[in-house]
Parts: structure tokens; sequence; C-alpha cells
């Protein structure tokens, strides 16, 4: 064999078409990996990927953080809030109000967006069902996390169909009672019943329904988880709530409650807490605020006394022996 044949012949270069500037031939590759022309400095439009940011940085911090633009997506509209919105003021940008012709055809496209936006009538369930669980977990004072997560029951909800033969606000609160129960923030179903339009026996028959359909495993329910509400609405004082706490959590390790409604207990615990400490409130009141009757607390409270060692007639002298 020939020694010329045998050397290894070196890779042929990539070959660059001529500059569209200048015609030149000579490219070099920057920092970010695109080729420009050393002569006059143009970009080649042949390199498509930019490794550069996707934002830039300003004087004022913004853009540190890698902020992207638009609102992130969102289990509580319909669409995920991937589609534009237009505003119900007829005012421009600067905010001053609109003539009377743009008005009028900003009220036309307004109306025929909202056409475009919903495309069935699963998303018109949503966009009422939606706009139903904002109000009603509104008016609660629930979370920004369980309102998502109740949206996501409710989608899955409608996905299996069990909004069929059922009203909208019954699904939408029975998804809000779902979504507390698993975020360990338990509210009654009187309490989601009082705000919603439906009633306490459509939540819980609809509730059950839900979680049997969509194999959902619901922690039980803990009388502490109570508690606080409790004594906020009663308006007690932090040593009250700290008091009625350790009761129900004594209570608890003993397991002198099992088989008892929790609210029963809390309310119970609230009650007694509120007497050892001076705060006392009538069983009615408690009864109001935990959404039990007056002889659920009575029974609950002579039970946890008797756990205790307290007398149920003054159980503040036995605490204070202690």
């Amino acid at each position: 064999m020939d020694e010329k044949d045998s050397t290894p012949k070196e890779p042929k270069p990539q070959e660059w078409e001529p500059c569209a500037e200048c015609t030149g031939r000579d490219f070099e590759e920057d920092k970010n990996g695109f080729m420009t022309c050393k002569d006059c400095g143009l970009v080649q439009s042949t390199v498509t990927i930019d490794y550069g940011k996707d934002n830039r940085v300003f004087s004022d911090g913004s853009g540190m953080e890698n902020e992207r633009w638009g609102m992130p997506k969102t289990d509580l509209i319909h669409d995920g809030g991937l589609s534009t919105d237009i505003s119900w003021q007829n005012r421009d940008a600067m905010g001053n109000p609109l003539g009377k012709g743009m008005a009028s055809k900003i009220h036309r496209l307004r109306r025929q967006h909202q056409r475009t936006r919903i495309k069935d009538a699963t998303e018109r369930n949503l966009v009422v069902a939606l706009a139903e669980l904002q109000r009603l977990a509104g008016q609660m004072g629930l979370p920004q996390t369980i309102k998502e997560s109740a949206a996501r029951h409710y989608k899955n909800a409608v996905r299996m169909k069990l909004v069929r033969g059922r009203s909208i606000e019954g699904v939408v609160a029975a998804s809000l009672y779902l979504s507390c129960r698993m975020a360990d923030a338990p509210r009654t179903l009187d309490e989601v019943g009082h705000y919603s339009r439906t009633g306490r026996k459509e939540i819980g028959r609809t509730y059950r329904a839900i979680v049997k359909a969509l194999k959902i495993k619901v922690p039980p329910a803990e009388p502490h988880g109570y508690v606080p509400r409790f004594c906020s609405s009663l308006n007690l004082p932090t040593m009250v709530q700290v008091r009625a706490l350790r009761l129900v959590h004594e209570n608890e390790r003993a397991n002198g409650m099992a088989g008892r409604g929790p609210t029963g207990i809390a309310a119970a615990a609230v009650y007694l807490a509120a007497m050892l400490k001076g705060h006392n409130r009538t069983q009615r009141e408690v009864a109001v605020a935990a959404g039990v009757t007056e002889v659920t607390i009575r029974n609950r409270f002579k039970e946890m006394c008797a756990d205790f060692g307290f007398n149920p007639a003054n159980p503040q002298e036995d605490d204070l022996n202690e």
C-alpha cells in the first residue's frame, strides 16, 4: 500500500454560504453559538438555536429571578388561564374613558371573545362552577391552595360524569369540603351549607359519591383541627386555645373519645378550657360556634371531666388545687 494513501484524512471544514451582506466567507462563532461574518458582523440565519437568556435584567432588579411573562397556569380558570381577557371597563391604557364608537366596538369584541373562549358544554359548565367556587371559598376565607385543590376535584368529577343529575352548587360545595379535609383544615357540613345555596344533606351525599368514584382516601377529621376556629369565633384568648388543644391531645392519647364526633369533642374541650382559664362561655354560645347541639356539648363535657377527674360543677377549683 502506498504511504500517501495510509495517512488519515483531515475532516473537511463545514462550508458556509457567502455572506448575504458582503459576500464574504470568513466566519467565527460567538459566545452564544451564532456564526457571524468577520467582515460585516451579520449573523447567519442557518443557526436557529438560541443559547441566550429568555429575559433581560433591569436596573430595578426585575429579571434577576428568571421571571416569565404572563400569569401562571391555574385550575381556577376553565382553560387554565392560557387565553386572553378583555376588561369590562371601557377605558384605554391611560385610564381615560373610551369614545362612544370605540366603546361599542369593544363591547362587540368582548361579546365575541366570550363566545370563542367556551367551545363546548363542558367548558360552559366549568365557567359557572369555578365562579361559584371562587365565591364560596371567598366567603369561607379559604386559602389559594384549597381553592385549586377543589377545582381539580371538580374537574375530575366532571370527567367521571358525576355532575349529571346533581346541582353544580352541590358538587362545588362537596369539592371544597373534600379539599378542606385533605388539607387538614376541616370545615363542618353545616358551615359549608351555610354559605352554599344547597343544604347539608345534599353536600354530604355528593361528597360521599365523589370520594367513592375518585377512590380518594380521606383521613379522618381530628378534633384539634376545629379548636382554633372555634376559639376565634368565641373571641377567646390564645391561652384558652392552647389549653383546649392540650385537652384534646390528652384525650386522643388515652383514646377515651373513640367513636365520638370530632366537632363535639373540640367544642367540649373549648368549653372546658374556657372555664379553667376564667373565660366562661355558655353552652349555647359554644354550640352556635361549633354547629352542634347543646346536648352533645354537655355529654362530651361530662365524659371529659370524668376522664380528667374534674368536678363538672366547678372544674376550675380542681384545676387550681393541682
